[in-house]
């Protein structure tokens, strides 16, 4: 299993690209960015976020070895052709770095405040269907056409293509998205602890079967709330308990063996990429050492 981090939005920009050259330097698969423009509830007016593709652009620039993602474009925000444009772009840059990840869009008060329409779920999904199709179609065909219900393309270019860039599709819903991603998607993400990952890849397993694709042809990720707690870090334990009682999401906090253990179980639900975000770990100095723990105490020792 790979291990990626997943520097928050609302850092400096110096202290992301201090994250992804630490990520770099010391051996992580990749570095991951959130498409949002402003932090999820009220608390979200007044609080920095910069914007991904951005972000990545720049990063790509900037770095060698580790790959580049958007954890996830939310489709609302783009035409689906802008995006693959843009990702084409990043892809050059990065020199076949980067891995383009979508998803329907989802975030309520960015919709509210930049006064961007936020379709009821059922056409939510019907417009990211068809932005999938338009965005694969963009990235193999010399000229695409293309004419939907919600996007239409007449002998649309992309040129220079990627050679392979993968397009990874966010998500969990299980009657539609799950099948959205069978159709579509060369990897595949959605938050969950084990147990979860293992009951999303049965619905998953079901929608391939019914195409007659394997799934084990799409690359799994997953991520959580993920920290060693030292004896007597009591602010690290109390932290894991707000985490907890606010049940927003999946936390994996506590000794290096409760996460070694807890890691062997994502791998044998068959997630192949672990990604860690440091939105909860603190900054400076704090932030590298949380995250020193985790690779030298854990990740490491699971060989």
């Amino acid at each position: 299993m790979d291990f990626s981090l997943w520097p928050v939005g609302s850092r400096s920009w110096q202290d992301i690209l201090d994250g992804a050259e630490y990520a770099e330097r010391t051996g992580w698969h990749g570095v991951w960015f959130a498409d949002h423009f402003m932090a999820n509830g009220a608390e979200g007016v007044g609080v920095p976020m910069n914007e991904c593709m951005a972000v990545l652009s720049a990063l790509a620039g900037r770095t060698e070895r580790v790959r580049l993602g958007s954890m996830v474009l939310g489709n609302t925000y783009r035409h689906p052709a802008v995006v693959a444009n843009q990702a084409a772009t990043i892809d050059q840059i990065s020199g076949g770095r980067f891995v383009l990840g979508v998803g329907a869009g989802w975030q309520v008060n960015e919709h509210e405040a930049y006064g961007i329409d936020l379709p009821r779920p059922g056409e939510l999904l019907a417009r990211f269907d068809e932005a999938c199709q338009v965005i694969k179609g963009l990235l193999t065909q010399d000229r695409t056409d293309f004419d939907g219900k919600y996007y239409h393309l007449s002998g649309a270019p992309l040129e220079p293509k990627p050679a392979a860039m993968p397009l990874l599709i966010g998500g969990a819903g299980e009657k539609v998205t799950l099948g959205i991603v069978a159709r579509y998607a060369d990897e595949w993400n959605h938050w969950s602890l084990p147990e979860l990952a293992v009951h999303k890849g049965e619905v998953f397993r079901g929608h391939c079967e019914k195409i007659g694709r394997d799934p084990s042809t799409v690359r799994r990720s997953t991520q959580a709330l993920f920290e060693v707690i030292t004896p007597g870090d009591t602010e690290a334990e109390e932290r894991r308990e707000r985490l907890l009682a606010a049940r927003r999401l999946p936390v994996v906090m506590g000794s290096a063996e409760e996460l070694i253990d807890t890691f062997g179980r994502y791998i044998e639900a068959g997630i192949d990429e672990l990604l860690i975000p440091d939105s909860t770990l603190g900054d400076g100095q704090r932030r590298f050492d949380a995250l020193e723990r985790l690779r030298e105490e854990v990740i490491l020792k699971l060989g």
